[in-house]
């Protein structure tokens, strides 16, 4: 019976010098012949290895001669072949060197080929890595209003093909783990910046993203926001209506926090409250109309950046009938009022309802409420009257008897 002769006993007899082949050991080789489904790759002493079309990442520009290293992925298959992977092998360098850059806190460039609405997906030297949303840097962050996932997800589609600079976050090999981070990468260049920079220097921006509570802007690379309070001297209901996505505004930093800018676009003006508010005296009459509505009272527009308040003390009424400034006022109502007082230290503004004069539509509302408790009571009484009915009956009927 003829013995089967295996790559390990060819190598034994080889010498000492010759190692046997490791699964997971990579290798270097010359490539022996280049066919339509595998590659030769001529190994030495420790044999011929093949590798599988699809694991030859970059098999097109293979020549005959050339050298290249393979990860190994059986020792020996039936044909006395080692089986080879070219594009593990790849995988296998760049996660050495991935952990090195991790630990170096290097910073590489990475191209996104593809995004979902968590964040873009990209490679480095063949290893597939996530970028996360929350790692972008203030420059592409896709700041939307309502949190919009549609938008999101068209924002982040607009940076595929771009290069970014990032560091990485996260590397595990095991689970074939590689996070990156664009805002990482930025930290040091961010770092010279703000030393750079203090409360109540003049800034240019451009506006990133536009939401309800205010407006966010990339200010050479470091993200700031713009609170609603911040935008104009009047009253801003929608920040919309003074900046749009894209547009360069000047601001003035009013605080910085961490990473982060508070800034201002109306303290770069005059603030016009305290010109507007020296031409009102107190007592006189003026019209104004009226803004909002709130259980305490109304505030009133008495001129472009003065708002006033007439509190619910104001309106008539007394500690059992107390007026409701529902019902006297309505949203957008012109009316005449008087100024009860001026606080130019705390910009307040104090009204009176002219027309009340301790308010005869209050006045009216108060008889009104008397008038009901009054109707009420009577109410009560012919109950009362109704409940007696059944007995008048009775003592009718006993009279009725002694007649007979």
């Amino acid at each position: 019976m003829v013995k089967k002769v295996t790559m390990d006993d060819l190598l034994s007899e080889a010498g000492e010098k010759v190692n046997p082949l490791i699964i997971g050991e990579t290798v270097d080789g010359k490539v022996l012949s280049v066919r339509k489904h595998e590659i030769l790759i001529d190994l030495g002493a420790r044999g011929v290895g093949l590798v599988p079309r699809r694991e030859a990442s970059s098999s097109k520009s293979l020549e005959i001669g050339s050298t290249v290293t393979a990860s190994i992925v059986d020792s020996e298959m039936e044909d006395g072949f080692a089986l080879l992977s070219l594009r593990k092998a790849v995988k296998d360098k760049s996660w050495d060197e991935i952990q090195s850059l991790l630990e170096n806190a290097e910073t590489v460039e990475v191209v996104p080929f593809d995004a979902n609405r968590g964040g873009m997906l990209v490679e480095y030297e063949g290893v597939r890595g996530f970028l996360p949303v929350s790692q972008l840097s203030a420059e592409h962050y896709p700041r939307v209003g309502g949190a919009d996932k549609e938008e999101i997800l068209q924002k982040l589609n607009a940076l595929i093909g771009q290069k970014l600079k990032v560091r990485i976050l996260d590397v595990d090999k095991k689970t074939n783990k590689l996070i990156f981070s664009e805002k990482e990468a930025a930290k040091d260049v961010l770092a010279e910046r703000f030393e750079s920079i203090k409360v109540g220097d003049k800034v240019s921006g451009i506006v990133t993203g536009v939401v309800d509570f205010g407006v966010f802007v990339n200010v050479d690379g470091i993200e700031g926001l713009v609170h609603i309070s911040e935008i104009s001297w009047e009253r801003v209901s929608n920040p919309g209506d003074y900046v749009k996505v894209g547009q360069s505004v000047d601001m003035k930093i009013i605080a910085i926090d961490k990473d982060r800018l508070s800034l201002s676009i109306k303290q770069l003006t005059d603030d016009p409250w305290g010109l507007e508010v020296s031409s009102l005296k107190k007592g006189e009459t003026v019209d104004g109309t009226v803004t909002r509505i709130t259980p305490f009272g109304a505030f009133v527009q008495i001129s472009p950046a003065v708002e006033a308040l007439v509190h619910i003390s104001e309106l008539g009424g007394d500690s059992e009938h107390i007026v409701s400034p529902e019902n006297l006022f309505a949203l957008n109502e012109r009316k005449k009022f008087k100024i009860l007082e001026i606080d130019k230290d705390n910009r307040k503004v104090s009204l009176g309802v002219a027309s009340l004069g301790k308010s005869t539509k209050s006045k009216d509302m108060i008889n009104d409420s008397n008038k009901d408790d009054s109707e009420i009571k009577e109410t009560k009484k012919a109950k009362k009257t109704t409940k007696k009915e059944p007995v008048v009956k009775v003592e009718t009927k006993k009279s009725t008897s002694k007649k007979a």
